[in-house]
């Protein structure tokens, strides 16, 4: 269970206040208008920033202090994060180990990830020698070598083709049935959250509001929504 307990964050004189908890095993998209407080409030969670007033708890433990590194979290940026002189194996083991020092199951672990993402013959590969759905794919590879119990994607797969980004969505969807994981995914495509959400989190106003079920929420959005969709 994620709860976020009435939680406050501010930067400059932008105010975003949160108060619900998520369950384990959910799969949450977090949509709203540009600039609402989507990624500010993943970046809370993941410890990037730190809350006015309030508290962030995983299970029976207080996250609101510890340190990004020390969080049961594991989070896939827009523009995958890795490192051009790296190879797609040496950027999957930075999920791992920092100084890549990896020992010989690590490396086995490291092979195994880039596999069940299709990569298997792509591990000595830099970032330049690979196609904008391969970056994702060892984004998301590192991702999971991690083993968190809590995933966080800020749109990773915007700058996809819109079958490119369904195929990845479904393949995080095969992930998530196999681990059990809790997703929250930032998105401004309402089709993605109906793709892989079963809950959706508005944030608008100022307020990141409680999970809703995605099909109720898109089929009948509230104004700040409707204002949003168009």
């Amino acid at each position: 269970m994620l709860t976020l307990d009435a939680l406050t964050l501010t930067q400059d004189d932008f105010r975003l206040t949160a108060d619900f908890k998520i369950p384990t095993g959910t799969r949450a998209a977090v949509i709203g208008p540009s600039g609402a407080g989507k990624s500010t409030l993943l970046a809370a969670i993941a410890g990037f920033l730190t809350p006015e007033s309030g508290g962030i708890r995983w299970q029976s433990s207080d996250l609101t202090e510890t340190g990004p590194g020390n969080r049961p979290i594991a989070m896939l940026f827009q523009d995958n994060n890795l490192f051009p002189h790296l190879t797609a194996a040496q950027n999957v083991a930075l999920g791992l180990r920092p100084n890549l020092r990896l020992a010989r199951d690590e490396t086995k672990t490291v092979s195994a990830a880039l596999s069940r993402v299709g990569l298997a013959d792509h591990q000595s590969r830099k970032p330049a020698q690979l196609s904008g759905g391969q970056q994702s794919r060892v984004a998301l590879a590192r991702v999971l070598v991690q083993s968190r119990p809590l995933i966080l994607l800020d749109e990773p797969f915007a700058a996809l083709g819109p079958a490119l980004k369904a195929e990845m969505l479904d393949l995080v969807a095969e992930l998530l049935d196999e681990t059990n994981a809790t997703l929250l995914m930032v998105s401004h495509d309402p089709a993605d959250a109906r793709r892989i959400a079963d809950q959706t989190i508005l944030v608008a106003d100022g307020t990141a509001h409680p999970p809703t079920d995605t099909k109720a929420l898109l089929d009948t959005p509230p104004e700040a929504l409707k204002a949003y969709l168009g």
